[in-house]
């Protein structure tokens, strides 16, 4: 369990205490000390000094009389008596009549609380402060004495860490990384063939594909020093101090050598180096010691770099040359059997039925990453434990995956009649017309229940197997199935609603990447109009051709969406009247699955 830590206190609030507390001194404190310099007697001993004319300076008071010897070295205080012929007395004995407070305390004490005592405040705050600072630092050097040296984390191999075994569906990405392992362990068998390895290993792939979870299986493997740092930890607020951690870091790995070093995000300080004025000199510098440092050390040292990244196009080229990241490793989404695999690593975490069929659920599950997958058997455990089950089933699993998908069922979304059977209309249309076309995936499930992402209804569609290049012709009847929906309102109910708004965004989308990316447009052929930036974080494109150019793609995008939107219409039309028994079927059950529904289609 991680201990809850409490919320740092800003500097300024300890200031103000200290502030406060000096305040208090002088208010409280000093009077009471200075009082305690007045030495307090009877009349009668007044009235003898003033007889004896050894009264210097003289305060009458309201209810007491302060007064100092002929030499003002001592302060005495008497009290008020009902005596007429004081003042006369006083004239006579040569006092002087003060009208200033006589209770001063002496230059000697004064310069204590005026200018000792706050130094010494102020100190010990700042004593009990570095203190505070070192013990919440786990007894490390305060903030300050640790700028520049490596903050890495230094793992070993442990016997219940993470190792290869408990990562699935990156076979050669785990191929490649057993083989520095076995390097680092058996470098004879290598170097007696004249091999070497690569110095730096690269990986890429999208998000939650388990480039991470590699790298802490090679720790797991390892029986070396693995260090492990993230690329943002070199960037610090002064110039120079992440160039510095780069050479402490290859430091303390040199003199662990063989060892492994990880480093997460790389991008963060491997970007290009454009050269533009008013950059991050920060990052320029770091980058530049960790090019000199890769390129330093030599080849039998056993130092091997890991670094993972998911922007790999914009690193900088002479960190990915030859030499340095020698080898890089692709870490994909994984493939049917893979996700197969993945769900069956991640079930053995919890309890699962005997019967459930992780085939079928990796196939509905198709385009998920590891991250998604484990999501998804975490999700089904709950759904279990909701229900009142001791282990989880097929349909937690398949449920699991809808709630990733398209979010949790608004039980409290109420629809009316009219919108339910609208609705109804919509995911017919899809299925319809996917069932209608070949080379279309088999529907799975259609559902009218509202869920969490705003979804009011989706018609799922499974792949058989592995579908690794799309032809043109299954490329249309996508965009076809995509505005079944829209063709079944129109067909059945003679308007259209809101509902197709995300079926335009994904019509849009397969059209434009059809003219611009992948050569099927007559006019343009083989030419790329269109370049893919971050293909790992959502793929962004952006137009590379003249405006004339892009006018005429947005006019080909229009026609290519409208012929397959009239060709749904066809389908739908063709078959009304079993698109107004399935959307009856549907709207009374809300859910049927993709064998109902064919079992309707050919009856």
């Amino acid at each position: 369990m991680n201990e809850v830590q409490k919320p740092k206190k800003p500097l300024i609030f300890y200031y103000g205490i200290v502030l406060l507390v000096i305040l208090l001194f002088n208010l409280i404190a000093v009077p009471w000390m200075a009082e305690r310099q007045i030495k307090e007697v009877d009349y009668g001993t007044f009235m003898a000094m003033t007889e004896e004319n050894n009264i210097g300076r003289v305060n009458v008071q309201n209810n007491r009389i302060v007064f100092t010897d002929k030499d003002n070295t001592q302060i005495y205080k008497t009290g008020l008596m009902d005596d007429p012929g004081l003042i006369d007395r006083l004239h006579n004995s040569d006092a002087v009549f003060s009208s200033e407070i006589i209770e001063e305390t002496s230059p000697f004490l004064s310069f204590l609380l005026t200018w000792i005592l706050p130094m010494v405040i102020f100190i010990g705050l700042g004593q009990f402060m570095t203190k505070q600072l070192m013990r919440k630092a786990g007894g490390q050097n305060s903030m300050m004495f640790n700028m520049g040296k490596s903050n890495a984390k230094v793992y070993v191999k442990s016997s219940d860490g993470i190792k290869f075994s408990d990562v699935a569906g990156e076979d050669e990405a785990k191929e490649n990384l057993a083989e520095i392992v076995d390097y680092l362990h058996n470098p004879g068998k290598y170097t007696e063939i004249g091999a070497s390895m690569p110095k730096g290993i690269l990986l890429v792939g999208p998000p939650g594909t388990g480039k991470t979870l590699l790298a802490k299986a090679v720790a797991g493997e390892a029986n070396v020093p693995f260090f492990s740092m993230s690329g943002s930890e070199f960037v610090e607020m002064f110039v120079g101090m992440g160039a510095s951690k780069v050479r402490d870091l290859f430091k303390q790995a040199k003199e662990k050598a063989p060892c492994i070093v990880f480093i997460d995000e790389i991008d963060a300080i491997g970007g290009k180096r454009d050269g533009r004025a008013g950059g991050n000199d920060e990052r320029e510098q770091t980058l530049n010691q960790l090019l000199t440092e890769m390129d330093g050390f030599e080849g039998d040292t056993g130092v091997i770099i890991l670094a993972a990244t998911n922007r790999p196009e914009t690193l900088d080229p002479a960190l990915t040359r030859p030499g340095r990241f020698d080898r890089r490793v692709p870490v994909e989404l994984p493939d049917l059997k893979g996700r197969e695999e993945i769900l069956k690593v991640h079930a053995k975490k919890i309890k699962v039925a005997a019967d459930v069929d992780f085939g079928h659920i990796a196939r509905m599950a198709s385009g998920a990453s590891g991250a998604e997958l484990a999501n998804i058997v975490n999700e089904a455990a709950l759904r279990a434990v909701r229900s009142g089950r001791k282990e989880a089933t097929q349909d937690d699993l398949e449920e699991s995956i809808e709630v990733v998908i398209a979010g949790y069922q608004k039980k409290n979304a109420i629809m009316t009649d009219k919108e339910k059977m609208i609705v109804a209309y919509h995911e017919i249309g899809h299925a319809l017309v996917a069932a209608r076309q070949t080379d279309s995936a088999p529907v799975q499930k259609i559902t009218i229940v509202p869920r969490t992402s705003g979804a009011l209804g989706y018609t799922m569609q499974v792949e058989e197997g592995n579908h690794y290049l799309m032809s043109k012709e299954e490329m249309e009847n996508k965009i076809a199935t995509v505005t079944g929906g829209r063709a079944a309102e129109e067909v059945a109910i003679g308007s259209v609603t809101t509902g197709a708004s995300n079926d335009i965004e994904q019509a849009t989308r397969i059209a434009r990447a059809m003219i611009t990316r992948y050569g099927m447009s007559e006019d343009f052929g083989m030419v790329a109009l269109e370049t893919v930036t971050n293909q790992y974080l959502g793929g962004d494109a952006s137009l590379t051709c003249s405006p004339e150019t892009a006018r005429e793609i947005d006019r080909q995008v229009v026609s290519l969406v409208k012929k397959q939107y009239e060709k749904a219409k066809r389908i739908i039309t063709e078959n009304k009247d079993k698109l107004d028994e399935l959307a009856r079927h549907l709207y009374r059950n809300e859910t049927i699955t993709g064998e109902e529904f064919m079992n309707i289609l050919n009856s």
